[in-house]
């Protein structure tokens, strides 16, 4: 089968080689030989430039749509729009499925020209939309946006009870489960089999000296940031080993910046920025001891399998499909969104209770066998593959 692949991704071009900056396009760009090949639709950046992930060049094809800068730039989309569906049209020739992720505008245009082209479809949903648009608006005069969100979210699940749909988190999953189409409910793992950390090493582990938290995410409101500067400012006052690392950058960085020193936790909490994803960020996770998530919403977060690959007990947020993504509790301690306290006690609970670690990285470890990059796109494939004989 050969796949077309339309994820909202921002590719850029140097000396004929494409690339992007986003992690997930490794994932989508692994699924050949499971596939005969992937034909990737994405916009292109006018001004040269490397990514940090390059596309490959053996089963791999990049069709390059009109750019854009963001879907907020609302006078260049509607004027790529054209421009995109007559491309997308075109390649339908060339590809037996597509996998459009959305809900946006180009994906909803996409899924019903190639449903009119009678194409099978299949749908990829990694986050409630209307949250997401709500979460990033450039300010309050964009709320209008708003009920247009709602309404491309309420116009995707139209179309997922025909279209076979992918879904990220059982919470949003329980949306697209309407139609007499399919939904898979799965994450969309980055972590390879040979990149899980030994148990051994993990246990070994020594609590004893500095105790690090790491927190991968990116700085923006839904994400809650600063209070991660309460939770870092609790345990410091009660044990000064405690030190925090930020992977991520946001709208809210500089907020966080001046909080950081009026604070005075300039020595208790790092702000890395954007840490590539493969060997920059396992060294990251690695160097650490406990994962902390504080995010307000959330579907099933690819930073718990990153954090459970590297052997790292979890405290997170109880929001979304937090709870589902850790077993109920089972692989992560929950603790409610804003609690500050709890988390801190969570947190508290796992310096002191040896038993409660190991428990937790052996459950993490051994989730993590069956959810690496290897067997989610086993997964993928052979969803694909059992909807096309239905």
């Amino acid at each position: 089968m050969k796949l077309g692949v339309f994820y909202d991704l921002p590719y850029r071009s140097e000396g004929g080689r494409f690339s992007t900056d986003l992690p997930i396009v490794r994932f989508l760009t692994s699924l050949p030989p499971r596939v005969e090949g992937v034909v990737l639709f994405g916009r292109l950046n006018p001004a040269p430039g490397t990514g940090l992930y390059p596309l490959p060049t053996e089963h791999v094809r990049l069709v390059v749509l009109p750019y854009y800068p963001s879907i907020f730039d609302i006078r260049r989309l509607v004027s790529a729009l054209p421009g995109s569906c007559r491309r997308f049209w075109a390649e339908l020739d060339h590809v037996d499925a597509v996998w459009l992720f959305g809900p946006n505008p180009l994906a909803i245009m996409f899924a019903l020209i190639a449903l009119a082209r009678r194409k099978q479809v299949f749908l990829g949903v990694r986050q409630d939309y209307p949250e997401y648009i709500a979460a990033r608006l450039p300010g309050p005069r964009w709320r209008w946006a708003l009920p247009l969100a709602n309404l491309m979210e309420h116009v995707f699940r139209l179309i997922s009870r025909r279209a076979p749909t992918t879904v990220e988190g059982e919470q949003i999953a329980r949306n697209y489960r309407v139609g007499r189409a399919p939904v898979l409910s799965t994450g969309l793992s980055l972590i390879g089999r040979d990149e899980l950390v030994p148990l051994e090493t993990a246990l070994a582990r020594s609590w004893e000296g500095e105790i690090r938290l790491v927190t991968v995410g990116r700085i923006d409101p839904e994400k809650n940031p600063l209070l991660l500067l309460d939770i870092a400012e609790g345990l410091r006052s009660h044990d000064p080993r405690w030190k925090l690392a930020v992977v991520g950058d946001g709208p809210l960085r500089p907020e966080m910046e001046r909080a950081i020193a009026t604070r005075g936790l300039g020595e208790a909490v790092d702000l890395l920025g954007y840490v590539a994803n493969g060997q920059p960020l396992w060294d990251v996770y690695r160097a650490s001891h406990a994962f902390l998530h504080v995010s307000l919403t959330e579907g099933h977060p690819q930073v718990f399998f990153e954090a459970e690959a590297a052997g790292l007990p979890i405290v997170a947020t109880d929001v979304g499909g937090v709870s589902v993504a850790l077993d109920h509790g089972t692989r992560g301690l929950l603790v409610p969104p804003r609690d500050a306290p709890a988390a801190i006690g969570a947190l508290e609970r796992l310096a002191s209770d040896p038993g409660l670690r190991e428990q937790l990285i052996r459950a993490g470890l051994a989730h993590m066998e069956s959810e690496t990059l290897e067997a989610h796109l086993d997964k993928v494939a052979a969803f694909f593959a059992a909807s096309r004989e239905r």
